[in-house]
């Protein structure tokens, strides 16, 4: 089942807040046998989209047709994920609610714990670091054993991530082992460059975009972190000097990116628990240019006695929603 996505600029739902477009923008719609779907989305931080806000119709005439005549759409473009459809164990917007994430990510609580754990050490190492060296941009440059010890680990983390995403593409190596040629395919199917942070606790520190620059052509020394990272784990006497603090904090930025591809941005902050308010002392996410047509539309079953006038409808709590079909990455 395919669907479309664009720009809401009116509602006219009866009975119905009739500026909803402008706090929801983005809009998503399909059609069921019998029904017009719709649900309404929001932009950065995470273009969350609303299955507590479901409009449905009874279906006349073309599906766009219906959306530019209900919702003032604009920019209409087909999406290209099915509705339902979700790829094995990447996040993207349209998943939200944590038992929908378990469930459409194939997500094993021991191993979002222990994910976790490893990134909590990094955080707490980072954090140290930071009591003598203060990281503006003066402080960027300086490096030390500390920085080089922080430097591996964190890059050693990112490859763990690299590996398991690669199994789960089932490729074999370019060459005799994997590198940074073969996990550089990862940069498109992963998403990476749609995630930015920023320290808030540290304003004067720009915007962080750990794989902005990854470049299929130079996919080692494009990511100047990990870069930095190969030269000195193999030759620290030429190379210390590369061990800087903000290459610290770019690889450590770099396993938060991936952990949102795994368990979903929301995960980072919005958890009750150390993790989250570990993430929220010092962090904050979003999502950056991110395309709609890639997002998560859930498929909802509608009973054979659905009203069929224009209405709003929440299919999360009258339990319309069906589980997702859970596609292979492909790299």
């Amino acid at each position: 089942m395919t669907a479309i996505t664009y720009t809401n600029t009116r509602s006219t739902v009866p009975n119905f807040t009739k500026d909803v477009h402008t706090r929801h923008p983005r809009g998503y719609a399909y059609e069921t046998p019998t029904h017009f779907v719709h649900f309404y989305g929001k932009e950065a931080p995470y273009y969350t989209i609303s299955i507590g806000l479901t409009a449905i119709e009874r279906k006349n005439g073309p599906l766009t047709d219906w959306v530019e005549r209900t919702f003032g759409a604009t920019d209409i473009r087909p999406m290209s994920t099915n509705v339902g459809e979700v790829t094995d164990a990447i996040w993207r917007p349209g998943l939200h609610r944590e038992l929908e994430c378990f469930q459409a990510l194939s997500i094993i609580e021991s191993e979002k714990r222990n994910c976790e754990q490893s990134i909590t050490l990094l955080v707490n190492r980072l954090e140290e670091l930071f009591y003598y060296i203060y990281p503006d941009r003066s402080g960027l440059a300086a490096y030390s054993h500390k920085t080089r010890e922080l430097l591996i680990l964190a890059c050693t983390e990112v490859e763990n991530f690299w590996k398991y995403y690669i199994s789960k593409a089932a490729v074999a190596p370019l060459g005799k082992y994997y590198t940074t040629k073969d996990y550089v395919r990862l940069m498109d199917a992963l998403f990476l460059r749609d995630y930015r942070f920023r320290l808030d606790t540290y304003p004067s520190i720009q915007s962080i975009s750990p794989f902005s620059n990854w470049d299929q052509s130079q996919p080692t020394t494009s990511l100047r972190w990990y870069d930095a990272y190969n030269k000195v784990k193999h030759d620290r006497d030429q190379n210390f000097s590369l061990a800087t603090l903000e290459n610290c904090i770019q690889s450590v930025v770099a396993n938060l990116v991936i952990y949102a591809v795994r368990f979903g941005s929301q995960a980072l902050s919005e958890q009750k628990n150390k993790f989250s308010t570990l993430f929220n002392e010092h962090f904050k996410c979003e999502l950056i240019n991110s395309d709609p047509t890639t997002f998560y539309l859930t498929k909802i079953n509608l009973p054979s006695n659905t009203r069929t006038d224009l209405t709003i409808i929440d299919s999360a709590c009258n339990r319309l929603d069906t589980p997702f079909s859970i596609n292979k990455l492909v790299i």
